[in-house]
């Protein structure tokens, strides 16, 4: 029997059906030890152990997946003195090892950037580091390209 390939898609959790969601709610309370035992994790979010150990190797949150990975960011900016650099250390100051950036040429006063970082030594999750680089004035977008090893 040939070996199937597993596919991995990213899908915001409100798409995710209910029993998705309290599953990795489930799993969360017992990494964090907020409940001793699998029973215990579905009584508190009200699921059964059924739906439970079905999804539980098949759910995870997205900072999870992305643990000692390599991210690929896409920002769109502004073209103003210091934009990069600001970008750069905001990256730097969550810990995020830069490992490529590559620039457009500006135009209309606009420049693409694409980074790939080295998230293992990051003090915050992905999610939040993306919030902080949109709250940045010159960002006008930021999108995640890819994740991988």
């Amino acid at each position: 029997m040939a070996n199937k390939e597993e596919k991995f898609y990213l899908i915001r959790n409100d798409f995710l059906p209910e029993s998705m969601r309290k599953t990795i709610e489930a799993k969360e309370l017992i990494e964090r030890g907020k409940a001793e035992s699998v029973f215990d994790a579905v009584k508190q979010v009200d699921l059964s152990r059924s739906a439970f150990y079905k999804y539980r190797d098949a759910v995870f949150p997205f900072q999870a997946m992305v643990k000692e990975k390599i991210i690929t960011l896409f920002f769109h900016l502004e073209d103003r003195t210091g934009t990069l650099s600001d970008l750069l250390t905001t990256v730097a100051n969550a810990g995020g090892n830069i490992l490529t950036i590559h620039q457009t040429i500006p135009l209309h006063g606009k420049a693409n950037v694409t980074i790939s970082l080295n998230t293992v030594g990051m003090s915050l999750d992905i999610e939040t580091l993306i919030q902080q680089l949109k709250m940045l004035d010159f960002i006008d977008k930021v999108e995640i390209l890819s994740s991988g090893a």
